[in-house]
Parts: C-alpha cells; sequence; structure tokens
C-alpha cells in the first residue's frame, strides 16, 4: 500500500507533520493493507492565518484494488482533529465497501 501526503503550503512543519500522518494512515489502516493499492491524503488550512472555528481539513482517497475509489473528508479545529476524523470515516467506509463484497447472497 503506497501512502502519499499532500499538505499545503502554508502549513507549518510539513515534513514532520506528512511522516505523523503517514504512521497513522499505516496503523489504522493496516487490516485493509492487502486490498488498497493506494491512499492518498490532502492537508491544509482553509483560512490561512485567520484562525476561526473548524478550519483544517483533511481529505482522504483510498483506492482498494479493482474497485472504485473510496474518498472522504473531515474539518477541524486541528490538523490532528481533521486525519483522525478522516480516517473513522474512512474505516467505516472500507468496512461496508468489502463487507458488501462478502455479504452478497448466495456467496
Amino acid at each position: 500500500m503506497h501512502v502519499q501526503i499532500n499538505t499545503a503550503n502554508n502549513i507549518e512543519g510539513r515534513e514532520a507533520l506528512a511522516q505523523s500522518i503517514e504512521s497513522d494512515v499505516r496503523q489504522r489502516l493496516s487490516r485493509f493493507e492487502a486490498r488498497l493499492t493506494r491512499i492518498e491524503v490532502h492537508v491544509g488550512d482553509e483560512n490561512g492565518e485567520r484562525s476561526e472555528g473548524d478550519d483544517k481539513r483533511c481529505v482522504i482517497e483510498a483506492r482498494p484494488a479493482g474497485l472504485a475509489p473510496v474518498t472522504v473528508s473531515e474539518q477541524a479545529g486541528s490538523i490532528d482533529q481533521a486525519t483522525a476524523g478522516a480516517l473513522q470515516k474512512l474505516s467505516t467506509a472500507l468496512d461496508r465497501t468489502f463487507g458488501k463484497l462478502t455479504d452478497r447472497k448466495g456467496h
């Protein structure tokens, strides 16, 4: 599973943040690793220098082998919260996607 992290230019500590996010992604999605070919994570600050509420955004796109991509997003007060929320949503979406494949009648 290839993990690609994209951060906006206005994010401080981009390298350390990217490493932290990649570690979180690999840990949280490890049970799907054999079924995913690529994960793309996009994080950014929607309001730039202004700090107004939930202005940090995380979008994650997972590409399951042989299936359509699954995309989720989350906005929160910090990058860590946005990433954690998006990973939770993605885990649920992948459970649903892979569950539908194995829970078909007659299979």
